[in-house]
């Protein structure tokens, strides 16, 4: 496999090698610097040309060659041998070159590796000492002082061999360091690039628009399927403010879900956006980031879907509605018509009468109640004690079921409890509740009224040992017409619930198998007295005006 990274070394160290010569040697000869005291000053000259024309073919042969790290070997060797020739022709033990051997070493371990400054250190160690044992016994022409003794030449030896392994031991070290960093750097950046393309393709390929926008709102990153949505091009929205695009995105910016529309020349559309912060791994806000869609479609489907539900349930209502009217007049039918034969006895005929009209009132309480549930009155609030209120329900019902043996009633009430509401629309439900927990009790039992205050709101409780509701129909009991009754409407337990609602409250019923039936209704505590027009409460026989509005609203 072909080295790149080697082949630019190689071609760095052959620049190098070059610039070195002329720089150094080059100006040694044109300063004629020491030629009075080398041995042979003018064989540098041609140790010059020689590196010349060797960095030439080093130059030719880089673009041929297939295996660089021989190739390599190859010019660091010459480069060894170059320089013990130079230091050879400039005096040998007395030469002014002999650091050029750690430059050696040093481009042998960057432009290779460690063990390649150590091999370099090893052949510039066993050439040097070589030709300094040969200068001290004299076996080649050069001379040197007579002052030089025996010890010197091997201190020399030992400090310049000594010097070149601690380079190469040193410049590989950073040299493998240098090495894995840059590969590290080089596998992180990969990585870092793969990631960028991936978060670009993710961003590019989301379905919904995104957008991100700086601390003040400009806008920085517009994907495709914002385009399409917002129909801005990328370059129209980059640098607007968010709320240029969405105005009804409010200021200051923060973590939102809104809807609003927007438009252009023949379109509208509903969007819906979320927007939150980014923060940078100093929790630092850096910006915002938004997610959008086109909602219209879906905006469309549940107005529709609304409709539909809306006419289904007057249809249902309607149904329901017919079926309760049509049984008293069916009643009514047969009692006239038998009345208009005229064969019937004078008792008979008071009986039929008699039938009808409770047919007829039967039908004005279908009537009453089903305009009460479509028709609500509007409640009217004051500030009252609800447990009297209660109280007086309480003798109502005992009063009701006087007549009736083994109904017992009893409750559970914490002192003084005031709310805001309509006396009259809650005595409406509680007495509705209370009766129903009656006739579920036709064998006799036990009805429990408790009220209990809460941290914001008030809870009261209709509890009954009677027969229970089916799970089945738990979920129904609520609903318009809904009854087990033979003689309800079924519109008691709605009219309760809607005027529960009117109060901001909420009513849930428990009926656990052979345990009987709870409702529990909650409704909002009152507020401080010192809240309310002349700071004292009002009882449920005076109206108070501000207190109506503060309720109202």
């Amino acid at each position: 496999m072909y080295d790149v990274a080697l082949f630019k070394r190689l071609k760095a160290l052959i620049i190098f090698r070059a610039f070195f010569v002329t720089l150094l040697l080059g100006t040694f000869l044109i300063f004629e610097i020491g030629f009075y005291r080398f041995p042979y000053p003018h064989a540098i000259l041609y140790i010059i040309v020689s590196l010349y024309v060797l960095s030439v073919i080093y130059g030719f042969l880089l673009y041929r060659l297939k295996n660089l790290t021989a190739f390599a070997y190859g010019q660091l060797s010459v480069d060894a041998l170059s320089e013990i020739a130079l230091i050879f022709v400039t005096g040998g033990i007395e030469s002014w070159f002999s650091f050029i051997m750690l430059l050696t070493v040093i481009a042998s371990a960057i432009t290779l590796n460690k063990r390649a400054g150590f091999i370099t250190a090893t052949i510039c160690s066993i050439l040097y000492g070589l030709m300094i044992d040969l200068q001290f016994y004299r076996l080649i022409p050069i001379g040197y002082d007579i002052s030089v003794k025996e010890k010197d030449f091997l201190y020399n030896i030992f400090s310049h061999i000594t010097s070149l392994y601690l380079t190469a031991y040193l410049t590989g070290y950073m040299s493998s360091r240098l090495e894995k960093t840059s590969r590290r750097l080089a596998e992180r950046d990969s990585d870092l690039k793969d990631l960028a393309f991936f978060n670009k393709e993710l961003i590019e390929s989301l379905p919904s628009g995104l957008l991100t926008t700086d601390v003040s709102g400009k806008i920085l990153i517009f994907n495709r399927a914002a385009e399409n949505i917002a129909g801005l091009s990328r370059a129209e929205a980059t640098g607007k403010d968010i709320t240029e695009i969405f105005p009804f995105v409010t200021r200051p910016l923060g973590v939102q879900r809104t809807e609003g529309e927007v438009s252009g020349e023949g379109w509208s559309k509903i969007i819906g956006l979320s927007i939150s912060a980014t923060m940078d791994s100093s929790e630092h806000k850096t910006g915002y980031i938004c997610i959008f869609q086109d909602i219209t479609e879906l905006k469309n489907l549940e107005a529709e879907l609304k409709y539909k539900e809306t006419l289904a349930a007057i249809g249902e209502l309607s149904a329901n509605m017919a079926h309760e009217i049509r049984n008293p007049l069916a009643s009514l039918k047969g009692s006239i018509e038998m009345l208009r034969e005229g064969a019937l006895t004078r008792d008979q005929g008071e009986k039929l009468m008699s039938i009808a009209i409770s047919e007829m009132d039967r039908l004005n309480k279908i009537i009453t109640d089903f305009l009460t549930y479509s028709r609500p009155r509007s409640p009217e609030f004051f500030r009252f004690d609800l447990t009297a209120m209660l109280d007086e329900t309480v003798e109502l019902i005992k009063s009701a079921t006087a007549n009736i043996d083994a109904i017992t009633v009893r409750k559970d009430f914490e002192g003084p409890i005031e709310i805001v509401a309509d006396p009259q629309k809650l005595r409406q439900v509680f007495l509705n509740l209370a009766m129903n927990a009656i006739e579920s009790m036709p064998d006799g039992g036990e009805m429990l009224l408790s009220v209990r205050r809460l941290l914001n709101s008030v809870l009261v409780s209709v509890k009954d040992s009677g027969i229970g509701i089916p799970p089945e129909n738990l979920k129904d009991v609520f609903y318009p017409f809904f009854t087990t009754k033979d003689k309800g409407t079924g519109l008691g337990l709605s009219i309760a619930y809607r005027i529960v609602e009117e109060h901001n409250g909420s009513i849930t019923v428990k009926s656990p198998s052979g345990q009987g039936t709870t409702f529990e209704v909650r409704i909002p505590a009152a507020p401080d007295p010192l809240l309310f027009s002349g700071g004292a409460a009002q009882t449920s026989g005076a109206r108070n005006p501000d207190v109506a509005s503060a309720g109202k609203g």
